[in-house]
């Protein structure tokens, strides 16, 4: 199995509200991609972070493979979802992908 997890910060111009609803249409963006996707076995987002926390979502995704995992980047079904909820309000970015034995 491969392992995809990812940690996002929101823009800072995002009023609470707005960071409230976009986390929210991530959640359900991504994980609505569970079964339409070749390879991709389980996705989660976590958006109720700890008060600790210095990122505001996280994606943890299992994949068949590694070769899955570079079919999912590219699926017109994950493109549509990361260009309409994901990236437009998104400050950073932290990635990382592993083999989980």
């Amino acid at each position: 199995m491969f392992r995809h997890v990812i940690l996002w910060q929101l823009k800072d111009e995002l009023a609470q509200e707005e960071k409230e609803k976009v986390k929210l249409g991530v959640k359900q963006g991504l994980e609505g991609l569970q079964g339409k996707i070749p390879g991709l076995l389980e996705i989660r987002v976590y958006i109720d972070g700890a008060a600790s926390s210095n990122a505001d979502v996280m994606l943890d995704s299992v994949f068949t493979d590694e070769d899955s995992l570079r079919n999912y980047a590219v699926h017109p079904e994950h493109v549509r979802v990361a260009d309409s909820q994901v990236r437009p309000y998104m400050k950073t970015r932290i990635c990382m992908d592993y083999e989980d034995s």
